[in-house]
């Protein structure tokens, strides 16, 4: 069992800055493929970033490549995502999700389907205001 705990949200302005954390525990977050995801109000919840479980690649949706970096801390066993040029578009819950299972190779395509992965943050709300 993994349980994570996101933090870092806020209620920001556009152009401003925030980096995400996901802190870890039950199982080491070096074995696992991570993703981030968000869900903005009244929409379908969706795929932000993910990162490779040996933390040799990494994934981002078109919306947020250039802006947000996912990155991890093995050390700490937290997973963060630092988001730059925020825009209101980004406004929305933002979750950190663990795969089903430990050393899992996962494409694009498996990182972008929520269904791939068996654990969730309580999430973290990021407002952006115009």
């Amino acid at each position: 069992q993994v349980q994570l705990v996101e933090s870092g949200g806020g209620l920001v302005q556009a152009g401003d800055s925030l980096r995400l954390s996901c802190a870890a525990s039950g199982r080491t977050l070096s074995s696992y493929a991570m993703g981030w995801f968000r869900q903005p109000p009244g929409k379908e919840r969706e795929f932000v970033a993910g990162m490779h479980w040996s933390g040799s690649s990494t994934y981002y949706a078109d919306s947020v490549r250039g802006r947000f970096t996912i990155s991890r801390d093995n050390a700490k066993d937290t997973m963060y995502l630092q988001m730059d040029s925020l825009k209101p578009e980004d406004t929305a819950v933002y979750y950190c999700a663990a795969a089903r299972s430990t050393y899992y190779h996962y494409t694009y395509s498996d990182f972008s389907n929520p269904a791939s992965f068996a654990y969730w943050g309580q999430g973290t709300q990021v407002t952006v205001s115009s």
